[in-house]
């Protein structure tokens, strides 16, 4: 885990179907509620946020990506489980070389000790506000 007091550099991965994204969902139970974001996670020292982008796929869902094109970065300070985080997202549009993640309703899967599920989720729940989408701006790539 992460240091408190510490900017996190994070490579995250925008993959969309029709009009569906495939994304985390996480709950912040200090606040009680569900909030969504891109797949991806932290970028280590001496590694390209392309690299780590790729390589936490590989990680977290056992996925290769293709077509990976980088489309901005946002600067995300936040508060989670009590707590203020201040991250650096690399945000990245990308495609599963696999079709099988595309054929998939949610997967569950280990990030470190805790048990996550990504799901794929139609756009319009994000932009209508019925989800909540973290950070909101991410929205503006959808």
């Amino acid at each position: 885990m992460h240091k408190p007091d510490e900017i996190r550099v994070l490579a995250l991965g925008l993959i969309k179907k029709g009009d569906r994204t495939f994304i985390s969902q996480g709950y912040d139970p200090v606040k009680q509620q569900t909030f969504y974001r891109a797949m991806g996670g932290g970028v280590d020292f001496g590694e390209t946020s392309f690299e780590a982008l790729q390589r936490e796929f590989q990680e977290e869902i056992q996925a290769e990506l293709t077509n990976i094109h980088y489309l901005g970065c946002i600067e995300n300070i936040f508060t989670f489980n009590g707590k203020q985080g201040h991250e650096i997202l690399q945000i990245y549009q990308c495609d599963f070389v696999d079709t099988k993640f595309y054929q998939l309703e949610n997967l569950v899967f280990a990030e470190g000790e805790r048990q996550k599920t990504a799901l794929w989720v139609e756009i319009s729940r994000f932009k209508s506000g019925e989800l909540k989408l973290v950070p909101e701006q991410f929205l503006e790539y959808l």
